[in-house]
């Protein structure tokens, strides 16, 4: 999927999920029950917004930060499935599907969101087409997301995998003023995402800023050469 899809599916769901729009669509009393049922919650970083197993009790939407989803494996390490940036909407597969929760949710920054319960969520999905369209659209698209992952994994090298993360990385979360990657992510967690040993991907890291590809900072990275690095990972935007 082009970047281009991608925000418009992002966009089509900003507008139809904010306080304006469902009150120009609903009914008093339909609307008054999403008002009543909604909560503002906050997370520190390294908060846990939900456990892998634990029973869904709503779905969550991220006003401001970044967090990540995670599972974790048989030798008990974290494999990170995907982040989850301001505006995203998370821990709705799980209530759909009426199953507990497959992943980890965790606050990688502090964190501002909206907490929906289990009841108003589906209650509004069947009473709002556009919102249950929206809907339909994000599940697509992070369909398309996982069916990439897959193909990610099993069919490029590292290098090409580190990458191809980076670009998606920056694609999706943005960059500071200076031009910074908007996440801090340790070799770890980067060696995890590509599935990789540690060592392999500070090693690549650091042959990536020797090539001017990229410039570290501690934890933060900025891409210095998109078209080269956009080449080495195979990546078509």
């Amino acid at each position: 999927m082009s970047q281009e899809q991608q925000i418009a599916i992002e966009e089509r769901f900003a507008r139809v999920f904010n306080d304006k729009s469902f009150k120009e669509r609903l009914s008093s009393t339909d609307f008054e029950k999403y008002i009543n049922g909604k909560k503002k919650l906050s997370f520190q970083k390294h908060d846990t917004i939900f456990e892998d197993g634990e029973t869904p009790k709503g779905v969550f939407v991220l006003e401001k930060g970044a967090a990540k989803l995670s599972k974790s494996g048989a030798f008990g390490k974290d494999q990170i499935l995907r982040f989850i940036k301001e505006g995203d909407i998370i821990g709705y597969r799980s209530l759909l599907c009426g199953e507990n929760f497959q992943a980890k949710a965790e606050a990688m920054t502090d964190i501002e969101c909206i907490f929906l319960p289990a009841d108003i969520f589906m209650y509004l999905l069947e009473v709002d087409p556009q919102l249950s369209f929206a809907m339909l659209q994000k599940i697509s698209y992070e369909l398309g997301e996982s069916s990439n992952t897959i193909t990610f994994l099993a069919q490029k090298t590292v290098r090409e995998r580190l990458a191809e993360i980076l670009i998606l990385l920056e694609q999706k979360l943005g960059v500071d003023p200076e031009g910074f990657i908007k996440i801090s992510l340790t070799r770890e967690e980067i060696a995890n995402i590509i599935g990789t040993a540690t060592e392999s991907a500070i090693r690549l890291i650091s042959e990536f800023k020797q090539d001017s590809l990229i410039e570290v900072d501690g934890r933060n990275i900025k891409i210095l050469n998109h078209d080269k690095l956009m080449k080495l990972g195979h990546v078509v935007l």
